[in-house]
């Protein structure tokens, strides 16, 4: 007994020791018989109870009715849309049966209408049969309106097939003019816009001259007038085309060339049909470039001599651009437009000339940026100022001054002299249309 024992308390040890899933507890006791005691001390052996199948085949089992569930759950979502589908290809055989029944002919389903109506009516007495005679009556009405419908709109149909064959004759005429148009111009526009750029510059250059001439006249007009009136030859006279977009240069009349970079100058507007004099400030070289505020207005310029003012006064009112206004006047219609520039000052320090920015002349207001990034953006103010460069220089016709607001100034330079005005132009029209009126540092506005 020790023995047997002894071998099963370690065969109990090795087996709890060895490594593996735990088993059941139910399945462990199932393999010994289980005793109570009776009465009487006698020991009863009760029955076994059901006997437990292996855990895998538990797992088959439920593994199977799971495939089995899901399969039945899939047959089920299969046969729901086959049911949905198939009422909905019912609908549509309906829909398109119904459609089939009522295109059929207007004048059979009348006249079979018409046929079940007198059938009807040797078989019926009374108010009923007067029914079935008005009912018969409409019919007959019927069919004649819709044989009248019919020919109108077979009739309408012949005119717009007629109106669409009309149409595509035009449309392909129209498509052959423009290929032949096209083929005219990729043939002749390189020489007729060369010979309108000759005839162009040929004009630019008469009228250049012309002008010249007629300035020349002028002058001599007024040498002469001063000379009667006061005995005297002025020493100064301005040299240039009287006209917006060129620039007035002072020169000396007594054949030699004088220095007039010591010598105090400035320069003045004057209204036609005024006597009196208004400044331009900063104008103080014996260059100045025309602005859009000169256009009317004579120009004079005072210069000091030892003491003795000497005066150069242009022969008549400054000239417009020609056709500067008509482009003005196009660009309003537009809420904004661009123009590429160069900052040649910031707060009156130079900058580099390398970089090129946008100033955006809009409705409301002017923004100046490079790139993404945004030097000035403001809306047109009383504090806002905008003219033409005023410090001299070859390049002064195209830069503009130009002062958002009280603690940034800038001078902008412009690809060319029209685009310079244009942006000037511009920028006073939109102004204007806000009640505010831009003008230059120390220029009255009572325009």
């Amino acid at each position: 007994m020790t023995k047997a024992a002894t071998l099963y308390g370690s065969k109990t040890q090795s087996e709890a020791l060895r490594p593996g899933p735990l088993r059941p507890a139910n399945i462990i006791r199932n393999k010994f018989p289980t005793y109570k005691n009776g009465s009487n001390g006698i020991v009863i052996k009760l029955a076994d109870g059901p006997e437990m199948p292996p855990l895998k085949e538990i797992v088959a089992k439920e593994t199977a009715d799971l495939l089995d569930r899901r399969q039945r759950l899939s047959v089920r979502e299969l046969a729901m849309k086959f049911e949905k589908g198939l009422n909905t290809a019912t609908l549509l055989s309906n829909e398109v049966k119904w459609r089939q029944v009522a295109l059929l002919e207007r004048d059979i389903l009348l006249k079979n209408l018409k046929s079940v109506l007198e059938s009807l009516r040797g078989r019926v007495t009374g108010k009923t049969k007067d029914e079935i005679e008005e009912s018969i009556s409409m019919v007959e009405i019927l069919a004649v309106q819709l044989s009248k419908r019919e020919a109108e709109l077979l009739q309408q149909k012949e005119e717009v097939t007629k109106l669409a064959k009309s149409l595509k004759q035009d449309m392909e005429e129209l498509k052959k003019e423009v290929r032949e148009a096209r083929r005219i111009k990729m043939l002749h526009q390189p020489s007729k816009a060369m010979d309108l750029e000759n005839e162009i510059r040929i004009l630019r250059n008469t009228f250049a001259e012309k002008s010249k001439d007629c300035v020349n006249l002028l002058k001599e007009l007024e040498m002469h007038k001063r000379l009667k009136e006061n005995g005297t030859i002025p020493s100064f006279d301005l040299e240039g085309l009287q006209c917006l977009g060129s620039m007035l240069r002072i020169v000396g009349l007594s054949g030699t060339h004088m220095d007039l970079s010591n010598i105090s100058i400035q320069w003045f507007r004057i209204h036609p049909k005024e006597s009196n004099k208004e400044i331009i400030s900063g104008a103080t070289r014996p260059v100045y470039a025309l602005e859009p505020h000169d256009v009317g207005r004579y120009l004079q310029a005072e210069i000091d001599v030892g003491g003795e003012i000497a005066v150069a006064k242009t022969a008549g009112p400054v000239d417009p651009d020609a056709g500067l206004v008509d482009y003005v006047e196009t660009l309003v219609r537009k809420p904004e437009t661009e123009f590429n520039v160069v900052v040649l000052q910031l707060n009156g320090i130079d900058q580099p000339k390398e970089s090129v920015h946008v100033l955006n002349v809009g409705r409301l207001r002017m923004r100046l940026t490079k790139g993404k990034s945004v030097v000035a953006k403001e809306f047109y103010s009383s504090s806002m100022q905008l003219c033409g460069v005023r410090g001299g220089g070859e390049a002064a016709s195209q830069a503009m001054f130009w002062r958002p607001r009280n603690d940034l100034s800038l001078v902008l330079a412009f690809e060319s002299t029209r685009e310079r005005n244009t942006a000037i132009m511009l920028a006073r029209r939109f102004a204007i249309d806000c009640n505010i009126i831009l003008a230059g540092p120390g220029d009255k506005t009572p325009w």
